[in-house]
């Protein structure tokens, strides 16, 4: 099977029928999405289209970007076309995104291809709680072909030697959707550059064994990435077919060891200035306005935390024509080698003036100041430190719907006075919190639990007044004045 030439990716297109199409029918104005089995196929089948299209016909810049909008279904399947030798799945000669060498035939079952199948240790010792084992023996042709690509996108730490993505085990996906169907989205974040060659593949030539650690394959000189970005391979591979039908894989140690590389559709951080910039990872549970800073939202540190540059770019590119769009946040949440579940939430693409951005980030940061006083506070009445995460996790999630409001009230105008409301909703809902764990059952407890409690809910009270180093941090983050100190309160100091 050639994975340019032949049809072999599920769609569902405008009818709602679900059609196979080669890679160059994605410039079919009728396709929707991609349709597999698996969210994570999904995620990682638009990494590979937009991949396809920065090797072949990527925009020059954002003039060629704008004037390329209406697809051209056979100028992209002749460009593509190009590169149909290096995009065969079995057979002889190089082999998409499979070691150069025959590995051997020491064979594990395909299984190993998906992340949150159970590797030998952990299914040898029955410890596959939250991972899973034999569920695929065998694998078609076509989904084989998306298994290994988003294996080697997102491959986690897998043992000594065996090698993580580019962008670490799990890395957190970022794409730009303006609604429009497919070729919408693949468009919306291709980078821009020049087509690449055969050989920038790292199939096409003897992997860049990796037994020394300082064995490093490392982004080109003087760029963050090339097309390599896109068809990394960490991992020796082979894939051993039987009748059109996947059932072994070989794997060999010390693959391609990737540097820091800057991928062009995940967000990266820095924990300190003039350090390494990281690929952001999700974190379990839901993806919520917490996380929304170096993400959706211009962080006040674009050096600490940066967006990917589609969604970055997409500032210029969807103001150029004037586009809405949402913006697709997806990826594994890892604990090492295990995966804890795939996140996957669509928010729509925040379009702030540089005012309302930093504003936006002053209303995240103080309800972080609230969460952890709220947690402090929560120690007189629940004793678990996990029990007291659950419920700033509540908090979060309880006061998402009015801050997304809120963002559409900066949206529309940036000097609209959103600090005092906010400030409101945070006081409302934190002192509920606090209440509903402290009420019930009061008249039951002792006189020195109960004093400990009414000092807890002062304290609280105090910092979403704009007292003490929490409740400061919270109102200047606000841009709203801190409260006048009494006569006593100024001879303490």
């Amino acid at each position: 099977m050639n994975l340019i030439t032949d049809a072999w990716i599920p769609v569902v297109d405008t009818t709602g029928a679900r059609r196979v199409i080669a890679p160059w029918q994605m410039a079919d104005t009728n396709i929707l999405r991609p349709d597999w089995p698996r969210a994570d196929l999904n995620i990682a089948c638009l990494e590979l289209l937009i991949g396809l299209v920065f090797l072949a016909d990527p925009p020059e810049d954002i003039d060629d970007w704008g004037d390329r909008q209406v697809p051209d279904p056979e100028r992209l399947r002749e460009r593509l076309e190009v590169f149909a030798p290096a995009f065969n799945l079995v057979g002889d000669g190089p082999l998409f995104l499979q070691d150069f060498e025959d590995l051997g035939s020491d064979a594990k079952s395909p299984d190993m291809l998906f992340i949150d199948s159970s590797g030998g240790n952990t299914a040898k010792n029955n410890a596959d709680l939250m991972v899973h084992r034999d569920r695929y023996q065998g694998l078609d042709l076509p989904l084989a072909a998306m298994a290994l690509f988003t294996f080697q996108a997102h491959a986690p730490a897998g043992g000594a030697g065996n090698r993580t993505s580019m962008r670490g085990g799990g890395p957190m996906v970022t794409l730009v959707d303006p609604k429009e169907g497919l070729w919408s989205l693949v468009w919306a974040n291709v980078p821009y550059g020049e087509a690449g060659e055969l050989n920038d593949l790292p199939w096409m030539k003897p992997t860049r064994v990796s037994d020394h650690p300082s064995k490093t394959v490392e982004p080109p000189q003087g760029g963050k990435f090339d097309v390599e970005a896109f068809f990394g391979m960490p991992r020796r591979l082979r894939l051993i077919c039987e009748e059109n039908l996947v059932t072994g894989v070989v794997q060999k140690k010390n693959g391609n060891n990737y540097g820091i590389w800057m991928h062009p559709l995940s967000p990266y951080y820095r924990v300190k200035a003039g350090e390494q910039a990281l690929p952001v990872h999700p974190r379990a549970g839901s993806f919520g306005y917490r996380q929304f800073l170096g993400i959706l939202a211009k962080s006040k540190d674009s050096e600490l935390a940066m967006r990917a540059a589609c969604v970055a770019g997409w500032e210029e590119r969807g103001y150029s024509l004037e586009k809405k769009a949402d913006v697709i946040v997806a990826g594994w949440s890892m604990d090492n080698m295990k995966p804890r579940d795939f996140i996957h939430s669509v928010h729509p693409f925040l379009k702030l003036s540089e005012e309302g951005a930093l504003i936006l980030s002053g209303m995240v940061e103080a309800a972080d100041k609230v969460a952890v006083s709220l947690r402090s506070s929560l120690a007189t009445l629940l004793s678990e430190g996990e029990a007291r995460e659950a419920e700033r996790e509540v908090f979060f999630r309880e006061t998402e719907p009015a801050f997304l409001d809120l963002v559409q009230q900066l949206i529309a105008d940036e000097n609209a006075a959103v600090g005092p409301q906010w400030i409101k909703i945070l006081r409302t809902q934190a002192l509920g919190q606090f209440d509903r764990h402290a009420l019930p059952g009061m008249d039951q407890r002792s006189a020195q639990d109960i004093q400990a409690i009414v000092g807890a809910r002062k304290s609280l009270g105090l910092t979403l007044s704009g007292y003490g180093k929490m409740g400061a941090d919270a109102f200047t983050a606000l841009g709203l004045p801190l409260p006048a100190k009494s006569k006593k309160q100024g001879k303490a100091a």
